[in-house]
């Protein structure tokens, strides 16, 4: 194995300053233990997909104390969780997503969960954060502001989605998209009948996006292994494009 910045693992994201977590995929313990995060001030989560959450068990493994005794003495850690109005509602649907959390936050203390209504913000250390609704509505990008500095994170499901006027950006980190075709020779690699291109945005989608959002810096990420496109084909993609290529442990300085 080659290792970074050609491994991947899933789709999560460290916002330093707020310091906060979004998502938390399966190997959330492993990225975060090879990090340089120590503390994690809050987490969001942006949808209920798997990749995006299987890896939850995480705030038990950092926040709860195993060995205090009596139970009095227990140090346990409490991470707030804030879910936009919808996810909070696919969290009570699919996978046992809501009891997990309430076993997390009312049996061992190590989370608190916080649900958004749509148009609520958060105030984390001096930033404001905007959960957006993207078209695919069960999925939310967020919007981080502090000092004149403005961010997006959008970590999945951009398709259909049209921006609205967020007002200049100082960064747009976005998933990559499918590939219905391969980008320097043109040549088809999805059927253009196959049903994944109704429900997945393509890498010219995305771009569209990116053109649209017009931010002064753009990170695609979220790659999919199908693709089979390497991170040096994804350099000589951005350079032409005119986006950075996201890899684990990638820090983004937003100015």
């Amino acid at each position: 194995m080659k290792g970074i910045p050609y491994e991947r693992t899933g789709p999560s994201v460290f916002v330093h300053g707020p310091d906060v977590l979004i998502d938390t995929p399966e190997e959330s313990k492993l990225q975060l233990d090879r990090s340089r995060v120590t503390r994690i001030a809050a987490a969001l989560y942006s949808h209920w997909h798997p990749d995006h959450t299987a890896g939850r068990r995480v705030w038990e493994t950092r926040n709860y104390d195993f060995r205090g005794w009596p139970r009095a003495a227990k140090s346990v850690e409490r991470t707030p969780v804030y879910l936009p109005e919808r996810v909070a509602a696919d969290f009570r649907e699919w996978m046992g997503l809501w009891d997990h959390f309430a076993f997390l936050e009312e049996r061992q203390g190590t989370v608190r969960v916080h649900e958004l209504r749509d148009g609520e913000t958060v105030e984390l250390g001096g930033t404001t954060i905007t959960p957006i609704r993207l078209a695919e509505d069960y999925v939310y990008a967020f919007l981080f502001e502090e000092d004149g500095v403005r961010a997006l994170v959008a970590m999945d499901e951009l398709n259909g989605w049209t921006p609205p006027d967020l007002d200049p950006l100082d960064l747009a980190y976005l998933p990559l998209g499918i590939h219905e075709h391969d980008p320097f020779t043109g040549e088809r690699l999805i059927h253009e009948e196959h049903p994944f291109l109704r429900f997945e945005a393509t890498y010219a989608e995305t771009l569209e996006i990116v053109r649209a959002l017009a931010a002064r810096r753009t990170v695609l990420s979220h790659v999919e292994e199908m693709d089979g496109i390497s991170h040096d084909v994804l350099v000589r993609l951005g350079a032409r494009d005119g986006w950075e290529p996201a890899y684990d442990t990638m820090l983004i300085e937003v100015p």
